[in-house]
């Protein structure tokens, strides 16, 4: 029905502009032109720079056919073109598909189809990889070279080289922002350990509300300086290259993530913030005492990525550093849930104490509408007791527009009107959820379900553990065991059976591990366990 609000008031060009994180590329540029956007070794880019460079990219790829909704694949670790095509090809019309540097030639290859990607930028490190992919493709993209001096291994490829398009484009052409905040921005794929992975599409305004809501969560100030240690290709790295233009930040491109260049990096350019898995928190803290004391300014650390131990989160604060514990998916952008930190009710305790609630996943974040904890099959919500388990479930903008040519695919995740996360988690008495595991991770005993990320955090807080997972081993009397494997740190050494005394005097004797494995645990290029491989392990043993 119409009102009197809605008579001759209609949307217009002056009072209403589709949101897109293009715009804040703009207004970067526009308001500081001379600071530093871009650092990656000797090479330094303005904002003004980088705006032009992204210009130039998004006209040569319109002069070469790309435009709305056209597929642009990139295969590159966290270089400056890497951070540039995630303005320039989106400025061109383009749908942006960075794709994991680590998967093999088969995978990239049905992402590079099933995406239908017309221009596949190539990173010269992973030349190699992707000339095996495209062979014998019958329709290959037009592929785009990146050289890179600093990168000794490889192989240029394509029919030109990343600087020469740019070249072929103009930086004062006009580019537009999309018609529609619907319209795809991005194109990543799910990790596909059971089948063929799943095209998750982003739009333009659920990216946008992400990017701010990342600044708001982290209250990243006016210029931080941010260091690339999570890989762009992750969930278009949980959003922060457009974060990085929200409020005019330095990002700084670290081709390889290596304690000697963190440390290093973090101390030349005064490094604020820094996004990790907890195993990239792990490898610092294994670092030498003397990287580790190279820094001596505040640096805050997200993470995410698996639930992180508490031991992990205590021992970075340990070091200094401020720990902010994050929570999302793939399907949601990347992050969408925070442990919010709350000094009047938690500073007064103790370091230890303190970790453990940072190791909750915490609260829905600022653009997130709903989150809950709920039966997975009546999506009734589950007391909010600490000990009650349910799957967790999101809406809002910051949801994925679905599965790319999968309607099946995407009408279950959103059935009931909310996406089903497929973690397992519970909701405390405050309203701050904690996961408890994936609903295929559960380890079910004797009836009785077990949480591996309960027993993994107690097995972290062992000082001669330096990693470890625990899967479900079949049991012919309980049906199920918890099985552990464990990483241990540099120089030590543990049985079996030390591992098992330090669970029995931390947990209850239903959920002690009844095998323990050591040896390096398998993992994504995103630093998560590969846990399939490791319930392999389990079974064959």
């Amino acid at each position: 029905m119409s009102t009197i609000y809605d008579k001759d008031l209609p949307q217009n060009l002056a009072n209403f502009v589709p949101l897109s994180p293009l715009s804040l590329l703009r207004r970067s540029c526009d308001v500081y032109p001379e600071r530093v956007a871009v650092i990656y070794g000797e090479r330094r880019y303005r904002w003004l720079d980088t705006y032009r460079r992204c210009a130039r990219l998004a006209d040569a790829l319109r002069r070469r056919g790309v435009g709305r909704s056209d597929t642009v694949a990139i295969l590159a670790a966290n270089l400056p073109e890497m951070y540039e095509a995630h303005f320039g090809v989106p400025m061109a019309g383009g749908v942006l598909n960075a794709i994991n540097t680590r998967l093999d030639a088969a995978t990239v290859r049905f992402i590079l189809e099933h995406g239908e990607a017309r221009v596949f930028l190539v990173d010269k490190e992973f030349g190699p990889l992707a000339k095996e992919a495209m062979a014998g493709m019958s329709q290959p993209p037009v592929v785009i070279g990146i050289e890179d001096a600093a990168c000794s291994t490889g192989e240029v490829i394509g029919d030109v080289t990343y600087e020469a398009l740019l070249a072929e484009g103009d930086p004062d052409a006009d580019w537009s922002l999309p018609e529609d905040e619907w319209d795809a921005i991005a194109l990543n794929y799910t990790s596909g350990t059971t089948g063929n992975p799943k095209g998750v599409v982003y739009h333009h305004r659920g990216a946008y509300l992400n990017a701010v809501s990342n600044a708001l969560t982290w209250d990243m100030g006016e210029s931080p300086v941010y260091l690339w240690t999570l890989p762009m290709f992750h969930c278009n790295g949980w959003c922060f290259p457009w974060t990085l233009a929200v409020n005019a930040g330095t990002t700084v491109c670290l081709r390889q993530v290596r304690e000697e260049a963190v440390f290093g990096a973090m101390a030349e350019h005064r490094v604020t913030h820094f996004c990790g898995a907890p195993v990239v928190l792990n490898t610092l803290l294994s670092a030498p005492d003397a990287l580790k004391q190279s820094v001596q300014h505040p640096v805050n650390v997200m993470t995410a990525g698996a639930a992180p131990p508490a031991a992990v989160i205590e021992a970075m604060e340990a070091m200094g550093m401020s720990v902010t514990h994050v929570y999302g998916l793939t399907e949601t952008y990347g992050p969408v849930t925070l442990c919010a930190w709350q000094e009047e009710r938690w500073g007064q305790l103790s370091a230890e104490q303190k970790a453990t609630v940072k190791a909750r996943q915490g609260v829905r974040g600022q653009m997130l509408e709903g989150l809950m904890v709920a039966d997975p099959e009546t999506l009734e919500p589950v007391a909010q007791d600490g000990e009650t388990m349910g799957e967790v479930f999101m809406r809002g903008n910051n949801v994925m527009k679905g599965y790319l040519k999968n309607p099946t695919a995407t009408e279950d995740a959103f059935a009931g009107g909310w996406f089903h996360s497929g973690d397992l988690a519970v909701w405390h008495p405050d309203g701050y959820i904690q996961i408890k595991d994936r609903s295929k991770d559960i380890i079910i005993s004797g009836g009785e379900n077990i949480s591996s990320i309960e027993i993994e955090d107690v097995l972290y807080r062992h000082p001669k553990v330096m990693e470890a997972a625990v899967v479900a081993k079949s049991d012919p009397k309980w049906g199920e065991t918890p099985c552990a494997f464990v990483a241990l740190r540099p120089g030590v050494e543990a049985t079996a059976a030390e591992i098992v005394d330090h669970c029995r005097d931390n947990l209850a004797r239903f959920k002690i591990p009844g095998h323990v494995m050591f040896g390096e645990l398998p993992k994504t290029s995103t630093g998560k366990v590969q846990k399939y491989l490791l319930r392999q392990r389990a079974e064959s043993s």
